[in-house]
């Protein structure tokens, strides 16, 4: 059967309201709340970016082109040459691209799109890394698809292995999810591992969106893309074959209120995210087009953004040391620990400390046998400034880990509750 649950049951920050309320928060005198819980950036986008808005002001009658601009798409297709090393021609800017109101919109409408032409008996499943973002089931239940959610776990390196499902379940797949780096554990799969997937997704008729808005988030190493992966095997529309490619200014560029991103891929699925668009969704207004044009022609932004998140990284380093699992990620700039209990440590900060963090178990999905992969973490969003992120860590160690090297065991979060 399909499933069946509301939209809502799988939203964690709806979750995470409901588990928190009417607790105050336990803040020292004089100091404030700290929200670790969602993932949006605190530091601002280049100023050119309301320059850019500004000039195109006059446009804002207009209706946004379903297509967006030539130079938007233009833009967009360079700058995913340069960061990927393409082989010319792989991604043409006419057929392959779909400019977005951001990643999430097209993620969510590109599934709904996949499951026009289904047409079996049982319903159509859609395969998801678990934990995940909680837009793949959401579009899953929309779309009134069965998701089948794929463990992404410290023993796999915190990648699903799609492969492992049987050949059925696979048969009946109209579509899958993968975000690389993955929200919320950070793990970055390589170009063989993304070649594997567009393979399995290939044998079994399926789409793969791969989901890469974290990508230009990391340490030293450049996550490797879909792109490059589909690149070896061919040229132009066989090459992309099954696969669409996300990406957004939202965190690439501070830019989360901006809306603005595309989708990458061949031109039949481009076609059929376009048309649900059209009916459904929103298009990227003129003004919106014109900073986003700028920004994917402009890096130095980027790599200082690259430099915010590495200098947290180092504090999580040296604050949190051994302690809950710490591991740097291979992109994104989220920490997943291991708190015994995540959801009974959620509350304990938030009631001692004053400080909000996302219980595991509210962005993952408990399996037939009872067991939820996030149970025991918590997702802690490293945003906000060096000040700010080194004090809210400081909190958390001194709640959950008072005087200790390791991660407390369940019973000790969970009687604080």
């Amino acid at each position: 059967m399909a499933d069946r649950r509301s939209l809502q049951a799988f939203h964690p920050f709806a979750k995470l309201n409901s588990l928190l309320d009417g607790i105050a928060p336990g803040c020292a005198p004089g100091s404030e709340p700290i929200l670790l819980s969602i993932g949006e950036p605190k530091n601002q986008p280049p100023a050119f970016v309301a320059e850019e808005i500004t000039a195109a002001a006059d446009t804002w009658s207009r209706y946004p082109p379903p297509h967006g601009t030539e130079a938007y798409r233009s833009a967009c297709v360079d700058w995913l040459n340069r960061r990927f090393a393409l082989p010319e021609g792989l991604i043409a800017e006419e057929r392959s691209i779909q400019p977005l109101p951001g990643s999430r919109e097209g993620l969510f409408f590109a599934l709904l799109a996949a499951a026009q032409g289904y047409e079996g008996d049982a319903p159509p499943v859609v395969l998801i890394p678990n934990p995940f973002y909680h837009v793949y089931a959401g579009a899953a239940v929309a779309a009134g698809a069965e998701p089948v959610f794929v463990p992404a776990t410290a023993a796999n390196g915190f990648l699903p292995d799609f492969a492992a499902l049987d050949t059925a379940t696979l048969d009946r797949a109209i579509f899958c999810f993968l975000c690389s780096p993955s929200n919320p554990q950070g793990a970055a799969a390589d170009v063989e591992a993304l070649g594997r997937l567009i393979d399995l997704a290939r044998r079994h008729d399926f789409v793969v969106a791969f989901d890469e808005c974290y990508a230009e988030i990391y340490d030293r190493d450049a996550p490797a893309g879909a792109l490059q992966a589909a690149a070896l095997t061919g040229r132009g529309e066989v090459a992309l074959d099954r696969v669409l490619v996300f990406h957004s200014l939202s965190k690439r560029s501070s830019a989360p209120g901006l809306r603005c991103g595309f989708a990458a891929g061949s031109a039949d699925l481009i076609d059929g995210l376009d048309m649900a668009l059209r009916v459904g969704g929103a298009g990227v207004p003129l003004p919106i087009l014109a900073a986003g044009t700028r920004l994917w022609r402009e890096e130095s932004h980027v790599e200082a953004n690259r430099a915010y998140y590495r200098e947290n990284f180092a504090i999580a380093e040296r604050l949190l040391g051994n302690r809950f699992g710490f591991r740097k990620p291979d992109g994104g700039f989220f920490l997943w620990l291991d708190v015994g209990d995540g959801e009974a440590a959620a509350v304990k900060l938030w009631r001692e400390a004053g400080v909000r963090v996302v219980p595991g178990a509210y962005v993952s999905e408990t399996d037939g046998s009872g067991d939820n992969p996030g149970k025991p973490y918590i997702r802690v969003a490293l945003v906000y400034d060096a000040r700010t992120t080194a004090e809210g860590l400081k909190r958390i160690v001194d709640v959950l880990a008072p005087g200790g090297t390791q991660a407390p065991q369940a019973a000790t979060v969970a009687a604080g509750r």
